[in-house]
């Protein structure tokens, strides 16, 4: 389980709970009616547009944003000059016996292609293609997570006009303006916390997901096409240092500083 996620979302709620115990009652805050409108409006809006296959997967995106995704391209890096010496070694189609141990499905295929005798320019297309698809996969559901978080506040808003108008209509009632004006806008709390602690900070989670995975598998198809054009490991392990940050490279350096180069 990815930890940050539920940690910054608990972490968030303890705060404006201890917040609302300094500074008044809980009691105040909770209104089912508030709750109703806000959570209720924004499914229902949510249903309305989007179709019902995309929806079905909503359950897998929420879920994926508190999944530990364990990417580390230093590691990506050596499984390529691996593959490089072996393609070095022994040929292409040695890969086919090395794509076993493999469990990557993506960097799978891509040395499929190669041992299948693909050339360079329909394997680079085939895998493109893929990562293409893939993000846009992704994309669907960080869209429907930012409409959620766009429909919240709304309807977070209409609940407090609802509420502001039952209390205008009993305006003779003094002592109940407060309570009234006070249960009104806890609507519009409910819609902003929504919206700025859970919905659009899942939604961002998943798009650094999906750029992690997006650029493993960029990182997979430079190393797959550069072992099919016949590259020495060690500039292909060159070409691939690009892909990584300076904490990265520095890691890599002190953990292996020099690339094995088969003959």
């Amino acid at each position: 389980m990815e930890k940050t996620t539920a940690t910054g979302i608990i972490f968030g709620f303890a705060c404006i709970i201890i917040s609302i115990y300094l500074s008044g009652t809980i009691d105040s805050f909770i209104d089912p009616a508030s709750v109703l409108i806000t959570v209720g409006g924004t499914i229902a809006s949510t249903i309305v547009s989007y179709p019902g296959k995309m929806l079905k997967s909503l359950k897998t995106v929420y879920t994926n944003a508190f999944k530990s995704i364990k990417i580390d391209l230093n590691e990506d890096i050596e499984l390529i000059i691996q593959i490089a010496n072996i393609a070095r070694r022994e040929g292409l189609l040695a890969l086919e016996d090395a794509m076993e141990e493999i469990e990557n499905p993506f960097l799978k295929k891509g040395i499929m292609l190669i041992v299948d005798g693909a050339d360079t320019e329909l394997v680079k297309s085939i895998l493109q293609t893929e990562i293409a698809f893939i993000q846009e996969r992704h994309s669907q559901g960080q869209e429907i997570i930012l409409s959620m978080a766009s429909y919240a506040p709304a309807f977070g808003m209409i609940g407090t006009l609802i509420g502001l108008i039952n209390m205008l209509k009993n305006l003779s009632d003094y002592g109940s303006l407060g309570p009234n004006m006070a249960i009104a806008l806890v609507t519009t709390f409910y819609g902003i916390v929504l919206a700025n602690l859970v919905f659009t900070p899942i939604a961002k989670k998943l798009k650094t997901q999906s750029d992690a995975e997006s650029l493993q598998k960029e990182l997979y198809m430079e190393g797959l096409l550069s072992i099919q054009d016949g590259e020495n490991p060690r500039i292909i392990k060159d070409k691939l240092t690009s892909f990584l940050s300076r904490r990265e490279i520095k890691k890599e350096d002190e953990t292996n500083p020099e690339v094995q180069e088969i003959e």
